[in-house]
């Protein structure tokens, strides 16, 4: 917990900047340039490491409002014969372009109000909510990168996403899927299956109410044009349908977990009239329940329902079937108020907030959900290594009550995703969502079986969400290498790197360390694409 009294600099959080987020990347590397490397890179490690995240919060004398309106910046390094390369350069998008053009922010974004167009209707405004591809509509996409075959695509959260060159970052297309799937809004986390088949939660509006559906894009030359709409689930809140940021499948199953954090389409549609941010359209239900569907592979119909106390996420960890139960591990926080953190005026003055690291705190928990329950009042989990709870309701609901799988925040989690998604797992990895820590720039290691965790962490250094990478003829769960950037905070902007973790014993193999012409931002979320 923090200190109720600030530290004699007047911070609550002493060891904590939060100006890595805040940085403006103010000159592109667009030619590799060559780190230092520390201790041995492994001989079979070759591939580069893609990233994306937020790159300039302003444009001209303009600072975007919040941290996820920030212009997405790539970034890329490069591993090959023990050296490793760096790159970095902005995406392309329109709206980057059309900033650039005005040198002012032109666009209302999720949490930044611009300067409303004069020629735009109020009409126009209102429709653009509708059509992604509008010119109304930002299609900054600073979130994450996937790839469909052997292509790769930057992700936001509106269906327009944008085709980056692997070698140089040069953005060469830009994709509107709802031109494919009548999508209004999609997830930054795809899951890409093993034949190369991606699958994606998208929000549908039909005449009968918005649905939550699953889009699945077939392996192959055509992805785009193949797509289709498998599967749905009609919104349990037609005028507030709830926002996911990811979803989940097991070998049966597509799990979809409705939180009680919705968009109000009428204030949506208030807030285009008004030209306000697309956040002040957010609702949160506290008293209502967080419902987790389960819909069948096979015939994309629900199969399943369940309950819990209301909670807030953006990712879940993984999720898997054991003897009748399905498993699901997600990062959670009590309620949104962590999305009001990333404020950028939160941010600045979060050393004035004693309340900002709870607020900004994610803990990972496991919910169990019984999909062959007896006809008891006792607890309906019939699995004995676990201390989740399930029971039936007065009205016949099934009410889930999660375990915590470890007492440290955490945040971006990631697997061993080629070998044990949605697979019995043991282990994932993630960095820290404790401002308040001694050190709050840590790696996390977390083992689900004991609820013990490992640790990585390096004075005012600040690494990003960490990615497995398997071994060659990977022999176990944690048979490989994880990889993080790294950013230095205080007055060491200009530095960035690459750290290299052994993933079973959780120690430093190598590093390769750069210094760079401009500052550096944290990014959120990337891929690793082997040689």
């Amino acid at each position: 917990m923090a200190s109720e009294t600030p530290n004699q600099k007047g911070g609550f959080y002493p060891n904590c900047d939060v100006n890595v987020w805040l940085r403006s990347c103010t000159e592109e590397i667009s030619e590799p340039i060559t780190g230092t490397i520390t201790g041995t890179i492994p001989t079979w490690l070759r591939g580069c490491l893609l990233r994306n995240g937020p790159g300039s919060i302003k444009v001209g004398n303009d600072y975007f409002g919040h941290l996820f309106d920030s212009s997405a910046l790539l970034h890329r390094f490069s591993i090959n014969e023990g050296r490793v390369t760096y790159q970095c350069r902005f995406l392309q998008s329109e709206v980057l372009k059309r900033n650039r053009a005005a040198n002012r922010i032109v666009l209302t974004e999720f949490g930044t109000k611009a300067v409303p167009d004069p020629c735009r209707t109020i009409f126009q405004r209102v429709a653009s909510i509708f059509s992604p591809n509008s010119d109304d509509i930002s299609d900054n996409s600073m979130i994450s990168v996937y790839p469909f075959g052997d292509e790769m695509f930057a992700f936001g959260e509106i269906p327009i996403i944008h085709k980056i060159d692997q070698g140089t970052l040069e953005t060469k297309d830009r994709i509107d899927v709802s031109k494919f799937v009548s999508i209004v809004h999609h997830t930054s986390h795809p899951h890409v299956m093993k034949d190369g088949t991606v699958f994606n939660l998208g929000l549908t509006i039909y005449p009968s109410g918005p649905y939550h559906t699953i889009v699945k894009f077939p392996s192959g030359k055509n992805m785009f044009e193949g797509a289709e709409i498998f599967a749905g689930i009609p919104a349990r809140w037609p005028l507030h349908p709830t926002y996911m940021h990811t979803f989940g499948l097991t070998e049966n199953y597509f799990v979809i977990v409705e939180q009680p954090l919705s968009v109000s389409v009428g204030g949506m549609i208030m807030n285009k009239i008004k030209n306000e941010p697309m956040a002040s359209s957010f609702r949160w239900y506290q008293h209502e329940k967080t419902q987790f569907s389960l819909i069948s592979r096979k015939t994309g119909q629900l199969a399943y329902k369940f309950h819990s106390e209301a909670f807030f996420y953006l990712h879940i960890i993984n999720q898997y079937e054991t003897y009748d139960h399905v498993i699901v591990d997600i990062c959670t926080y009590r309620n949104p108020e962590m999305l009001d953190c990333m404020y950028t005026s939160v941010m600045k003055n979060m050393q004035h907030n004693p309340n900002y690291a709870e607020m900004f705190r994610s803990k990972p928990l496991r919910f169990v959900l019984p999909l062959k329950p007896a006809e008891t009042n006792s607890n309906l989990i019939q699995l004995s290594d676990t201390n989740c709870e399930a029971y039936y309701q007065p009205d016949g609901e099934i009410i889930i009550i999660p375990e915590k799988l470890s007492d440290l925040g955490c945040e971006t989690p990631r697997i061993n995703y080629e070998q044990y998604l949605g697979k019995q797992y043991r282990y994932f990895y993630a960095i820290s969502a404790d401002v308040d820590a001694a050190n709050p720039g840590t790696i996390i290691k977390v083992d689900t079986v004991t609820k013990t965790s490992k640790t990585w962490c390096e004075h005012n250094c600040y690494p990003s969400e960490p990615i497995f990478v398997p071994r060659p003829n990977c022999r176990f769960e944690d048979d490989g290498v994880v990889l993080a950037a790294m950013v230095w905070g205080g007055k060491d902007t200009n530095h960035v790197g690459l750290i290299i973790l052994d993933a079973e014993s959780f120690t430093e193999v190598a590093r390769a360390e750069f210094r760079t012409p401009g500052p550096v931002p944290k990014c959120l979320h990337g891929w690793f694409l082997p040689n």
